[in-house]
């Protein structure tokens, strides 16, 4: 198993997990488990959802995560693994290119509803790599990575008033959205769901039904005015992203058994407004917000009872995640666990999340996973799954994690660094931990002195210790610097 051994007790304990002696053979064993026939796999993300939010790590959560906790009883716990930015536009792009959305025009900020898209033409995803290798692909819920609307005056459409949204022409098809980007099939939304207009349905690249209705500014969507449709309910969306995930599983299954899926699954709960449906609305001891983790526990769990009913669990890769780090909890629940910081900082709450993958005889149960990993690794190990080798355009920094996930034994860690982004960027490597910028963190006001940390040591941020090692600051800054300007992180063929 790909472990640091050396201090997993201390580890596991600070997070929350009961680690006995039964375990630790599980945790040293080698598999020899063989990957033969393509798996369907199947990734869900959660958005806004903390470290602390599960009873998986957390076990003093006042949310209650059954779902996830069987989930992880069935599969891998990593406890090291991170979003590509603290905030979620540059985090999709990243996860679905393998490339850290910096390397874009689209520095700092998240998309709207209509914004123009984000991932270049003719650039590699994660589903047009597995499309290329024979899979069936979906992607069900947020999508916030811009498409090509259509106006009625020939302009570009925006975001900047009333009038932009009205100019839209919404019976016409949508160009560039996700079916041009690997995805035989799209159901969701522009941008974020819940507060973001339009606030409509797209099907492929047609919305479902017309936004004719101006809504008056609401302080729960941040005072914007929303143009949706007359019908709609935020608390509906992500019970409707399940119902159409399940049935195009259900369809895949039933019209294709040979083909072998990718489903991506991006929810927009728990994510502000806190308008959590009935079926979980006092769920939780962790208000509105806790409600709606709730509700994305139940829709995980859906999908579970899915896989098991058409009997594919076990050729199925599984994995659920966040896109970034929560924002506060109440009554004392503390949504990003025992580290510093929230959504949008550099602090290892803004970007460390919950990642548990199951993939039945070949990923061991009950098994827990130290190696430091980043949503960008999926391009490099989807790739390794069906045995393709990326081109040097694709996947710039992304490491292949599929060694860890079959516990395999590793003589050094599988990548030697990671770069954590807002509207700045850090750079972790090994034990140490440097933020070089003197405004990179959103804590009090988002002034905070430059800052090194020992992770290892220091995993709760409290001991700066950027004065004292002068020579890790140089080298760490350097790295960062080499990183940044070579456009890649990955070893490249020369």
């Amino acid at each position: 198993m790909s472990i640091r051994t050396s201090n997993r007790r201390d580890l596991l304990k600070a997070m929350g997990f009961v680690v006995v002696d039964l375990l630790m053979p599980k945790l040293h064993a080698t598999t020899t488990a063989v990957v033969d026939d393509n798996p369907n796999i199947i990734f869900i993300m959660a958005d806004d959802m903390g470290i602390g939010d599960t009873t998986v790590y957390n076990p003093e959560s006042k949310i209650p995560t059954p779902n996830l906790e069987k989930l992880a009883s069935q599969g891998m716990v990593f406890t090291d693994a991170h979003s590509p930015s603290a905030i979620c536009t540059p985090t999709r792009y990243a996860l679905l290119t393998g490339r850290y959305c910096f390397r874009t025009w689209k520095w700092r900020g998240v998309y709207g509803g209509y914004d123009r898209p984000l991932i270049e033409k003719g650039r590699m995803t994660i589903a047009s790599l597995l499309q290329a290798h024979g899979y069936a692909t979906a992607c069900v819920g947020k999508w916030h990575l811009g498409m090509d609307w259509t106006s009625k005056d020939g302009t570009v459409p925006s975001y900047n008033g009333d009038y932009e949204q009205i100019n839209i022409d919404f019976t016409k098809p949508i160009a560039e959205g996700p079916t041009t980007r690997g995805f035989d099939y799209f159901f969701g939304t522009s941008g974020c769901t819940t507060d973001d207009p339009p606030m409509c349905f797209i099907k492929n690249d047609r919305v479902t039904a017309l936004p004719t209705m101006l809504c008056p500014k609401d302080p729960a969507n941040e005072g914007r005015k929303l143009l949706m449709v007359p019908e709609w309910r935020h608390e509906d969306a992500d019970i409707e992203f399940t119902k159409k995930a399940v049935s195009w599983i259900e369809r895949q299954v039933r019209t294709r058994p040979d083909k072998p899926f990718f489903l991506y699954l991006p929810h927009s709960v728990p994510h502000i407004p806190w308008f959590p449906p009935d079926r979980v609305k006092g769920k939780s001891d962790a208000g509105l917000r806790g409600d709606q983790v709730v509700l994305a526990d139940w829709s995980l769990g859906e999908v579970m009872k899915t896989l098991d009913r058409l009997g594919i669990s076990d050729n199925t890769l599984l994995i659920f995640t966040s896109d970034n780090g929560p924002r506060a909890g109440v009554n004392g629940h503390q949504s990003s666990g025992p580290y510093r910081g929230q959504k949008g900082d550099l602090w290892e709450g803004g970007h460390r999340i919950p990642f548990i993958a199951r993939w039945p005889e070949n990923v061991q149960t009950e098994a827990i996973c130290n190696e430091l990993t980043c949503f960008t690794d999926m391009m490099a190990t989807f790739a390794a799954i069906v045995d393709a080798e990326l081109p040097d355009g694709a996947g710039e920094d992304s490491f292949n994690i599929l060694p860890a996930l079959l516990g395999e034994k590793l003589d050094k860690p599988i990548r030697d660094s990671v770069i954590h982004h807002n509207s700045w960027v850090a750079i972790r490597r090994g034990d140490w931990k440097l933020n070089p910028n003197i405004a990179g963190n959103g804590e009090e006001g988002g002034r905070e002195r430059r800052s090194l940390f020992n992770i290892r040591q220091d995993p709760y941020e409290k001991n700066n210790l950027y004065a004292k090692h002068p020579e890790i600051v140089k080298a760490l800054t350097s790295l960062l610097r080499k990183q940044m300007k070579q456009g890649h992180t990955r070893p490249m063929k020369d």
